[in-house]
């Protein structure tokens, strides 16, 4: 048996100034052929997951390309096709050599946009299934994509991760892997079913470990386990994308289109007629701080509106400019905050350990605003790379390019080049800040940092941050969704 994988991963965002290219993917990371097999080391993701489960079967692995962008802005199309076109060389050329594939394991995101195609996926997979037609193709998807009754193609079954914050991509890109074995062995023939409402969420609201998600996942999990159906996806989607048929959805793979649907629309109705309590619980930044330069113990403040995960740039100056307002510069207990600023961090570098340099930091590549002029003693220069070890993407190295830490009175300024995930203490112990010991630490993501933060904060807040993902829904200018939408507007049951 031999089985071929691949994997073409990026989040968009549709309201920042600034697109995905070649390089935004390859500042991530960018594996071809054999050396996807050894490149992830123990990082417990999707691609890991599926060749175990394929290594379990007896089968062979036909590694073909493994990329992935940080959540961005939309793709460009030249982009899009140089790792398309090679994904389909390499499969085709791995059919010329070796001889048919049995089965295709492809792990996609589910929320890119292209500047000519709103749906990313339903063509990626359409170009896969042109060079295998007839051939089972298992798909892993983030739960937070937007999909559409355009991905629902012959011979595809989608697979989503099963928990937010994702602690669970590994055992997402196995079980993606095991249906496909137990498909070309004939265990199983699955069919897929989609029910949409138009709806978003908050992302922290719509934490699967919480209600009233939770409640809806545990109806999925009860059907599963009753044998109603064989897997059950959910996805409350990236609410930062601007496109028609934006919506809360329900994925359901099984071995009849009756039980597949019913499942679905269940599903859906039970999000629908409780979109109300996904309402956000957020506080003025102002107030977060005050209280954080007040209280004992670490007070962690989601810095959400600007989150790189959600593809922002990383580079507001709100935090920076409020915590300087409040005087936490002067505080007895240092307070922990984040740019990425490229131009200011090897300013920074230039001037060298326990120097003092003023530099102009934010705003350059997303331009919300002014940057801001401050000034501080250099304290590290690193060339940030680190080892990710919470939950999450455990095992991973994250790189944030050249990072120097400033030193601005008691304020630490983590002052990156790459936008990065913010999920993990390990940003921060990496260049030596323990944020353990701080009296305020603010994170760019709405939800994920909950996993690594949760531990060790006193408090936690939902700072109401300006950008591009804003968790206030009303605030998000959209124009293309489909309408009625809600919460923008009033929609009777």
């Amino acid at each position: 048996m031999r089985i071929a994988i691949a994997e073409f991963k990026q989040e968009t965002n549709s309201f920042v100034p600034f697109t995905t290219t070649v390089q935004t993917f390859e500042e991530q990371y960018l594996h071809r052929g054999d050396a996807m097999l050894t490149a992830f080391g123990n990082g417990r993701l999707e691609i890991p997951g599926a060749l175990d489960a394929i290594k379990e079967a007896g089968a062979t692995p036909v590694p073909l390309l493994a990329t992935m962008a940080m959540a961005s802005g939309t793709v460009e199309r030249k982009a899009f096709d140089h790792f398309m076109t090679e994904i389909e060389e390499r499969l085709k050329a791995a059919i010329k050599d070796g001889g048919p594939v049995d089965g295709v394991f492809l792990a996609l995101h589910g929320a890119m946009i292209v500047e000519d195609e709103p749906d990313a996926e339903s063509e990626i997979v359409r170009r896969v299934r042109a060079i295998v037609p007839g051939t089972p193709i298992t798909v892993s998807l983030d739960l937070h994509g937007h999909i559409t009754q355009a991905m629902i193609q012959p011979d595809v079954a989608y697979i989503a991760y099963r928990e937010f914050p994702h602690i669970d991509m590994y055992e997402t890109g196995y079980r993606a892997a095991k249906l496909l074995i137990d498909w070309i062995n004939g265990k199983v023939k699955p069919v897929m079913a989609l029910s949409k409402r138009h709806m978003v969420f908050s992302p922290d609201t719509a934490r699967t470990g919480t209600p009233p998600m939770s409640d809806i996942v545990a109806e999925g999990r009860a059907m599963e386990g009753r044998g109603e159906v064989l897997h059950v996806s959910l996805f409350p989607v990236q609410p930062w994308i601007d496109t028609p048929d934006l919506g809360f959805a329900a994925l359901v793979c099984a071995q009849s289109k009756e039980a597949a649907q019913a499942a679905a629309d269940k599903l859906a109705k039970m999000a629908w007629d409780r979109r109300k309590e996904f309402e956000p619980d957020v506080m003025a930044l102002e107030e977060t701080i005050r209280i954080g330069l007040s209280s004992s113990g670490v007070t962690v403040v989601s810095d959400a509106g600007d989150a790189p995960s959600g593809g922002g740039a990383g580079d507001s100056t709100a935090v920076l400019a409020a915590l300087l307002k409040a005087g936490a510069d002067r505080s007895d207990r240092i307070s922990i905050c984040t740019i990425a600023d490229a131009e200011a961090a090897a300013q920074a570098a230039k001037a060298g350990v326990g120097n003092t340099v003023t530099l102009d930091v934010g705003h350059k590549r997303s331009g919300l605003g002014d940057p801001l002029r401050v000034t501080g003693t250099v304290k590290v220069i690193s060339d940030g790379t680190y080892l990710l070890e919470g939950p999450g993407y455990n095992g991973m190295i994250g790189e944030m390019g050249l990072t120097v830490v400033l030193a601005i009175g008691s304020i630490r300024l983590n002052l990156r080049s790459i936008a990065h995930f913010e999920w993990d203490l390990g940003i921060h112990k990496s260049v030596g800040l323990n944020p353990e010991s701080a009296a305020l630490v603010f994170v760019r993501s709405p939800a994920h940092f909950r996993c690594s933060y949760t531990p060790i904060a006193a408090r936690i807040f939902l700072a109401d941050t300006p950008g591009p993902t804003c968790v206030n829904m009303r605030r998000i200018p959209f124009t293309k969704v489909t309408r009625p939408f809600y919460p923008l507007d009033l929609v009777n049951d």
